[in-house]
């Protein structure tokens, strides 16, 4: 089995008091995904962030506030995270870590099979991405202390469907 962590926006305009999108209590998932990286590199497995980026002019932001916009300080990784140069990043204008992405390419060259998936939010793009992954015969793994949804209803349903739906394992 070839695993990956997969670390998904975890980014200033979702975390930092007063940012366009601020996850209400998204702070507490940090200790958590410092874990989960920890072990990674102990046992030698890729980190993968995958970032929301977008353009300013983006169609999202009909559905939500301008944030993560390519190139300014709150589409980057929390300074609490930050990637060490092995790690790869990888740019998303949409919820799926997978859409228009080369995130898929990258997992086949690495020859890897299962995700431990976290990050932000559980009913949105972790949601997405772990669909998405499960469409592609990968085995996913949320641990459900590195991902947390912008209220605990969203939470909830999120963490229902990656487990009921999606067949993903929830740890």
């Amino acid at each position: 089995m070839s695993k990956a962590l997969v670390i998904i926006d975890m980014l200033n305009d979702f975390i930092l008091d007063g940012a366009p999108l601020q996850v209400k209590g998204a702070g507490k998932i940090i200790e958590p995904i410092k874990n989960q990286i920890a072990k990674a590199k102990s046992e030698g497995y890729p980190v993968i962030y995958v970032c929301d980026s977008h353009d300013k002019n983006d169609k999202e932001f009909n559905i939500w506030p301008s944030h993560c916009v390519r190139g300014t300080f709150g589409a980057e990784i929390v300074n609490e995270l930050k990637p060490e140069p092995e790690d790869i990043i990888i740019q998303k204008t949409r919820y799926s870590g997978f859409y228009d992405t080369n995130l898929d390419e990258i997992l086949t060259k690495l020859g890897v099979n299962t995700l431990i998936i976290t990050g932000l939010v559980t009913n949105i793009c972790v949601m997405y991405t772990v669909a998405d992954a499960v469409s592609r015969d990968y085995r996913v793994i949320v641990p459900k202390d590195c991902v947390i949804g912008l209220d605990d209803y969203g939470h909830e349903i999120g963490l229902y469907q990656i487990k009921n739906v999606h067949n993903a394992e929830i740890i």
